[in-house]
């Protein structure tokens, strides 16, 4: 068996002081926070020095600072990964198999921790965080699973004594851009499976939750993934297109995994062919949600609310738009309303919370332009529709809006927030023509008693 070097690094968790009045959720993912790139199995600053600040969105306040990384920084992971390739895929797949596996043990080993501080830098309900966890760590198992498991094909020969065979082989270095809706898993649906094909990988978290990847980076190392093979470059929202362009540049990045919206996915698709790299796009969606006149209604409003409300309604495949047919839409405007009126709206480490806040001022700004635009042009509130400033400066009220139409903002554009626009319909052949008519896919629900 080929002896594999372990992750050498000189990290340390960060040292910010904690101060006396710092809440249990913190408390408990402090020990998991990282704060520098982490290139060839080193953890560093960023080539500049330069930095960002990394805010818990629930009170605005300092997390840590990591690094504000550039081009620079994006070649040397580059370069590192490159340099590991070789000697990476060459590794028996059993082997590699069984350090991605060990990355899981150790990933659900820290569940708690690695939730708290999901739920801190994101703002997602803690029960939320430690189940992203379980999530994030189900695809590290399932692909380290899968790495002995990548055969080949024997083809029969069209000339006497001959034989045709495929493999499948790694391609490369892979670069993975990641969102930060999901910030474990995310990460681990696109580097586990590289990791276990024998590819190397360079990585670009989102800005606004950087700490989860590193961390997640970090317990890689731990695991025994060997230097250079996992790379991680964070940087600001103003310096995230240096980094990527670079990778886009580069003809040794062989693919690019991306999640998040359609027009940075047209962008990378565009600069991806010059250089003919692989693409793996997940961007965004518009879902509809359709309540036809023989549902259970008491079942759509449960389905829905699972749907919907899920990291505060920030989820690509989450419904947008919902479809109920006249007979039913009295009834289940009622019974949603009450549902979604009696959600409690608050910060992370309060074991009560179900909804807490969007992700930045951005996030509620668009959310609040969307909810005055559908009343300006004749929607009603039916519950919520206004900012939670007593809470801070990043809550909205879970928010149901009736008499909505395909006019509206909320019905064109993706909310990304807590809410829910009703639209009525009278016929099967009217609803799948306005849910169709839409630019987006990615998902769509309805409910039914007939699903012919």
């Amino acid at each position: 068996m080929q002896r594999i070097r372990p992750h050498m690094t000189a990290s340390t968790p960060s040292t910010t002081t904690s101060p006396a009045t710092e809440s249990p959720l913190a408390t408990a993912a402090r020990p998991l926070v990282r704060s520098q790139h982490h290139i060839a199995g080193r953890w560093q600053d960023a080539a500049s020095g330069a930095t960002f600040a990394v805010t818990d969105p629930a009170t605005g306040s300092v997390i840590a600072h990591v690094p504000d990384g550039a081009a620079a920084d994006a070649l040397a992971a580059t370069d590192a990964a490159h340099a590991a390739f070789a000697s990476w895929r060459a590794v028996p797949a059993k082997q590699r198999a069984a350090l991605v596996k060990r990355w899981n043990d150790l990933v659900m080993a820290r569940q708690d921790a690695l939730g708290a501080l999901i739920s801190w830098e994101q703002g997602k309900p803690l029960a939320e965080g430690r189940g992203e966890v379980a999530y994030a760590a189900s695809y590290i198992e399932w692909f380290g699973e899968q790495a002995t498991r990548m055969n080949g094909e024997v083809i029969p020969a069209p000339v006497p004594g001959r034989r045709m065979f495929a493999l499948k082989e790694p391609v490369g270095v892979v670069a993975a851009i990641t969102p930060w809706n999901f910030p474990a898993a995310m990460i681990a649906r696109k580097i586990a499976p590289a990791l276990a094909a024998g590819c190397t990988v360079v990585c670009k978290p989102a800005e606004d939750t950087p700490l989860t990847s590193l961390a997640l980076v970090a317990l890689a190392g731990e695991a025994g993934i060997p230097p250079g093979v996992l790379n991680i470059v964070t940087a600001s929202r103003e310096h995230t297109p240096g980094v990527v362009d670079a990778w886009l540049d580069d003809p040794r990045v062989r693919k690019i995994t991306f999640t998040g919206s359609t027009p940075v996915g047209k962008h990378l698709a565009r600069r991806s062919a010059d250089t003919l790299k692989k693409l793996s796009l997940e961007l965004g969606g518009n879902a509809p949600f359709i309540v036809f006149e023989d549902a259970d209604v008491d079942a759509a409003v449960e389905g829905f609310m699972a749907a919907k409300f899920r990291n505060g309604g920030q989820t690509c495949v989450c419904p947008n738009r919902v479809f109920v047919h006249d007979a039913v839409h009295e009834e289940f405007a009622r019974k949603l309303t009450a549902r979604v009126a009696a959600l409690k709206v608050g910060p992370a480490g309060d074991a009560a919370s179900q909804i807490g806040p969007m992700i930045n001022a951005r996030a509620v700004e668009k959310i609040e332009r969307h909810v005055e635009d559908a009343v300006a042009r004749g929607a009603r509130v039916l519950t919520g529709g206004r900012r939670l400033p007593e809470l801070g400066a990043h809550y909205y009220a879970p928010t149901v809006l009736e008499n909505a139409d395909a006019t509206m903002a909320c019905a064109c554009e993706e909310t990304f927030g807590p809410v829910a626009p009703l639209t009525r319909f009278g016929s099967e052949a009217e609803v799948i023509a306005a849910a169709n008519d839409t630019p987006f896919g990615l998902a769509a629900y309805f409910y039914s008693q007939d699903v012919r």
